[in-house]
């Protein structure tokens, strides 16, 4: 498989969803293999896999599966890195968690190495995303800070406060930092209300409430 990532149930349907994160050597003299799974050459994008076991039973010895999204850019000129997305794009999907609706909350990992060039030109930073599985439509719920990852997810039991791990923000193309110019790519979270600020980036949880008081995805 391509990278497997995160794995996450649904609270109600017991499908389970993984995320494959990307296989740039995919069809090639290394991983040579293409099948109903990994159905694409060079998937630089990855993909999400579901499946579903029999009876809805976790000790079934069967199970039927699907392709829940292809990742990519719908902008690329090679049809196989275009993917199947319904709604906003993404590439590079690693983090996965059900809140207690059903929704799916998808993050994403691309390499600061690719971020923003190449096949990611179009893509911007790393972000998180929210997919409703009965349609497929996905829509992207917020973007990083450069250099970041997205990695990690949860909510309080009502839903109206969401917590998001925020990773080596800042981090260079090189994914090493440089610390004689730490805040060359980005200063967050210090910089987040004006560049004059200063300091160094940290990776942080943020934590996001409506002003309203309402479930954050209601």
């Amino acid at each position: 498989m391509d990278r497997p990532e995160w794995i996450a149930v649904h609270p109600q349907s017991g499908e389970v969803y993984v995320t494959l994160t990307n296989n740039a050597k995919r069809g090639t003299p290394e991983v040579p293999g293409l099948n109903a799974a990994n159905p694409r050459p060079e998937n630089t994008f990855g993909h999400i896999v579901r499946w579903r076991e029999n009876g809805h039973d976790a000790a079934a010895s069967e199970f039927e599966w699907d392709i829940f999204a292809l990742a990519g850019d719908p902008q690329h000129p090679d049809p196989n890195r275009q993917g199947s997305i319904r709604g906003d794009a993404y590439g590079s999907p690693d983090g996965l968690w059900f809140d207690q609706s059903g929704r799916l909350w998808i993050q994403t990992d691309v390499s600061t190495s690719v971020l923003n060039k190449g096949d990611y030109a179009n893509l911007g930073n790393n972000q998180m995303l929210v997919a409703d599985v009965k349609n497929g439509e996905t829509r992207r719920f917020l973007t990083g800070p450069k250099g970041c990852e997205l990695t990690g997810i949860t909510a309080t039991p009502d839903g109206r406060t969401l917590f998001v791990n925020i990773q080596h923000p800042g981090e260079k193309a090189s994914e090493r930092s440089d610390p004689a110019k730490p805040t060359a790519v980005s200063a967050w979270p210090a910089n987040q209300f004006a560049e004059a600020v200063g300091g160094r980036p940290r990776s942080a949880t943020i934590v996001i409430i409506r002003p309203d008081g309402k479930p954050v995805a209601a």
